[in-house]
């Protein structure tokens, strides 16, 4: 059997580790709380932001007009693009002597799965459109990067006539306000060469 002092001792060793055990424990639990507080605070800020950005863009407006290549809004979750080829198209160009011609891959990008099936019905007047376009052009108006990015918009143009848009603005007049209309969204949003031949 142990004598008192002997025990005494062994108690006073067994307290300290008992006691660092519960301050390991303590300080473990105060991070834990600490940092689920600062979780559940960047998640309530972030959801306020998100809400915030959500109603001052219910407030701009909505739709924005058409363009080459719209930019995505910044943390929107947005769908998988949807793209129509349409079928390669050779044409005689303007050039002088009409001995020059341009073979054309044309793909275009549309709003979603439904807005394809509503151009598919409209595309052959969207085709002979694009094809008058093309025949009015250059060797020359092909070739430079200008002349492509002008062709871009105005096959965008052309590809809206048949829902309503395609109408160049009105030149504005001195002096008088002009009030913006209120911007539409067509079916048809980018377009994109698949390939462009000029011979």
């Amino acid at each position: 059997m142990a004598s008192k002092p002997e025990a005494a001792e062994a108690d006073a060793a067994a307290k300290p580790a008992g006691n660092s055990k519960k301050k390991l424990i303590m300080i473990v639990g105060a991070v834990l709380v600490l940092a689920l507080g600062g979780g559940g605070a960047f998640l309530y800020i972030s959801k306020q932001r998100a809400a915030a950005a959500a109603a001052a863009e219910e407030e701009g407006g909505g739709a924005s007009e058409p363009a080459a290549h719209a930019p995505a809004a910044h943390g929107a979750a947005k769908a998988p693009p949807v793209y129509l080829p349409m079928d390669n198209m050779v044409v005689n160009l303007a050039d002088a002597g009409g001995e020059r011609v341009a073979q054309v891959g044309i793909t275009l990008e549309v709003q979603d799965a439904k807005a394809s099936d509503t151009v598919k019905a409209f595309m052959p007047t969207i085709r002979s459109g694009v094809l008058m376009l093309l025949s009015q052009r250059t060797a020359e108006e092909l070739l430079s990067a200008e002349g492509k990015q002008k062709l871009i918009e105005d096959i965008l143009r052309e590809a809206s006539v048949p829902f309503g848009g395609g109408e160049p603005e009105p030149e504005p007049v001195p002096g008088k306000k002009v009030r913006k209309k209120a911007p539409v969204a067509y079916p048809v949003v980018g377009v994109l060469f698949s390939s462009l031949i000029v011979q």
